[in-house]
Order: structure tokens, then C-alpha cells, then sequence
């Protein structure tokens, strides 16, 4: 009898060894899979921490540009329209964020574009770490690429006012004599006709109280 038994062990030994080496592939398996997900989720990340860094520059730059010409109402439209801004500066500032998340954004892989009435700033980024390992031979070189869209939407509007004439003196009959008292300059007027998301401002220009920029513009990611 003990000799049927040391035959069954072994026997069983070479099923043991296959199995245990099967566990090990699977877990190597779920080990690469993992690490693949993974990266590829941080992909994602970087690319909508970049695309949404694009766009809220972009807002920084607009506010800013309007706030120099805040007296001058006739070249705020361009401001609040959302279309002055440097495209250079607002890429430098994703890849920043690209870079912070793990992930690199190559030259020309962030764009803009008008889009619904509003600006969409498109990046793809490609990761720092790849998605396999040397476990899984072909992968360890392979790195992972997300694209993300965000959208920089004007809240505002704005009507010109119309210019109040000036008050003129009349000159008075039988004298050629000027009036030698000079004519005080008129004190500036509030600006008004700026509307943002429903709310009315009235711009003092000897004090003036602006919209935040997220009064301005509002920036969330595209699906």
C-alpha cells in the first residue's frame, strides 16, 4: 500500500507544479493588466488637467486684456468675446499641468477652435511611464495617449452706450471778447450696458468694480 501512495504523490507533484505555474502567469496577467489600466486612467487625468489649464489661461489673458481697456467700452468686444488671447501661452501653462499629472504634451498637440459660441482647446498627451512591463515582452516601451477638450464659454454681453452730447455755450451777441473762464472738463460717466449671466453691472471709472473671470467665462470639459 505505501508504495501505491508514493506513486500518487508522484504523480500529483508535475500536476501541482502546472498549476502553481498557471496562478503565477495569471497573476502576472492581472499584474500587467492592472498597471496598463492605471496608466492609462493618469493618461486621462493629465489630459483633462491640461485641457482645462488651457482654457482657464486663456480667461486670465481675456480678463486682464479687458481690464487695460476698461475706460475705452468700443474695445471691450473682442475681450468679452473671448477672442483675444495668446494660444502660446495658454499651451505652455497645459503642458505644465501635463507634466505635474506625469504626462508630456508634445509641440502642436494643443489647438483651439471656435466652437458653439464659445473657444475649445483640444490637447493629447502622452504619458511618462508606459503601460506594461517586462513581464509582458513588447510593452515596456509602449506608452499611453489621452486626448481631452475643454470649452471656454463668454457669459457676457455687452451694448455701446450712446455718447451723450456735450453742452454748448452760447456766445454771447454785441461781444468779441472771449470768455476767458476755461471750461471744466465733464466728470466721466459710469459705463453701463454690460450684462453677465444675468447679472447687470455698472462700471465706475473713477472706481471701478470688474467681474471676476469666472464671471466672464465659464470653462468645463467636453464629453
Amino acid at each position: 500500500m505505501s508504495s501505491l501512495r508514493a506513486g500518487d504523490s508522484g504523480q500529483a507533484f508535475p500536476v501541482y507544479i502546472t498549476v502553481m505555474a498557471g496562478l503565477l502567469f495569471l497573476a502576472f496577467v492581472y499584474f500587467a493588466v492592472a498597471q496598463a489600466a492605471v496608466t492609462r486612467s493618469g493618461g486621462q487625468t493629465a489630459a483633462d488637467a491640461a485641457a482645462l489649464a488651457a482654457a482657464q489661461d486663456a480667461r486670465d489673458q481675456l480678463r486682464d486684456g479687458w481690464r487695460e481697456v476698461i475706460l475705452d467700452p468700443e474695445a471691450w468686444d473682442d475681450y468679452l468675446r473671448g477672442r483675444l488671447y495668446v494660444l502660446g501661452a495658454a499651451c505652455d501653462r497645459a503642458a505644465g499641468f501635463a507634466r505635474d499629472n506625469g504626462a508630456t504634451l508634445a509641440e502642436g498637440d494643443c489647438t483651439d477652435q471656435l466652437s458653439g459660441g464659445g473657444v475649445e482647446f483640444r490637447v493629447r498627451v502622452s504619458t511618462i511611464g508606459t503601460v506594461g512591463s517586462s513581464l509582458v515582452p513588447g510593452t515596456e516601451d509602449r506608452h499611453a495617449e489621452a486626448t481631452a477638450t475643454a470649452i471656454l464659454k463668454p457669459l457676457c454681453s455687452f451694448s455701446v452706450p450712446e455718447p451723450t452730447p456735450e453742452p454748448t455755450t452760447p456766445t454771447p451777441t454785441g461781444s468779441a471778447t472771449p470768455d476767458p473762464t476755461p471750461t471744466p472738463s465733464p466728470e466721466p460717466e459710469p459705463i453701463t450696458g454690460l450684462v453677465c449671466d444675468g447679472v447687470t453691472w455698472t462700471i465706475d471709472p473713477e472706481d471701478p468694480r470688474l467681474p471676476d473671470a469666472a464671471d466672464l467665462f465659464t470653462v468645463r470639459l467636453v464629453d
